[in-house]
């Protein structure tokens, strides 16, 4: 920006150059832009990269070692592999429900041979359905299944649609069982503790003016077994 100022009388001309201000606001928000990074930029840098975690299991009983199981799980490119020493038929294994918790979007929880995540079809089927929900993958070495691909998917539903068989199969198995036991006169629920004849001494003892209290103790029952044969027998 030039500024000429006014001539004087017996005086030169003076020219004066300044630089064009930048406007405040916009300075302000320059200075704000650098000290204030983009939060998508800053989530995608906090954010963990997908991994392979792997899961090698031996039974307690059987005098087997991990080490083959790890060996494989490291060259499939495991990062992390979790070791447990426990029966595949039990739930309640720490290893398993830790990797479980760790399990995030895209990672892939690998096993040596699918009978190493569990010898239940039903823990196995809640298991998948828990990395299923966790968003992330599964694959078994030996058997060549691999959720990630779209024959690995096919493979989880055919799994699935089999347990669904078996369940269903179990179902009308124990509805056939209950129907037979009614017909024969059982029933189902918790078997008396008293028989009728011991109910008809029961009563015969409270008509003849013994406490509850005593006669339980005679029978070994409690004081409420006794009491309900009493109701049963006024009704």
């Amino acid at each position: 920006m030039t500024r000429q100022a006014a001539p004087s009388k017996g005086r030169a001309q003076t020219i004066v150059s300044t630089a064009p201000e930048a406007p405040q606001e916009k300075q302000r928000g320059a200075r704000r832009t650098k000290l204030l990074p983009n939060t998508e930029q800053t989530q995608q840098r906090n954010a963990a990269p997908p991994v392979l975690l792997g899961y090698a299991r031996v039974s307690k009983a059987d005098d087997q070692d991990t080490a083959p199981q790890i060996e494989a799980l490291e060259a499939a490119g495991c990062q992390r592999v979790y070791e447990e020493r426990l029966s595949g038929g039990r739930w309640d294994r720490p290893e398993l429900h830790r990797l479980l918790d760790r399990l995030g979007p895209g990672d892939v929880l690998t096993v040596w041979k699918l009978d190493r995540l569990s010898r239940s079809l039903k823990d196995l089927l809640l298991i998948l359905d828990k990395v299923d929900k966790a968003g992330a993958g599964f694959r078994s070495l030996t058997e060549n299944i691999d959720s990630t691909t779209a024959s690995g998917r096919m493979m989880m539903q055919m799994l699935g649609s089999f347990a669904e068989f078996e369940r269903a199969m179990v179902r009308e198995r124990t509805q056939a069982g209950l129907r037979s036991a009614r017909a024969q006169g059982r029933h189902g629920g918790r078997q008396p503790k008293l028989s009728p004849q011991q109910q008809a001494e029961v009563l015969a003892m409270l008509n003849a003016g013994r406490s509850a209290a005593d006669v339980a103790r005679l029978f070994r029952v409690h004081r409420a077994t006794i009491s309900r044969v009493a109701s049963s027998a006024r009704l």
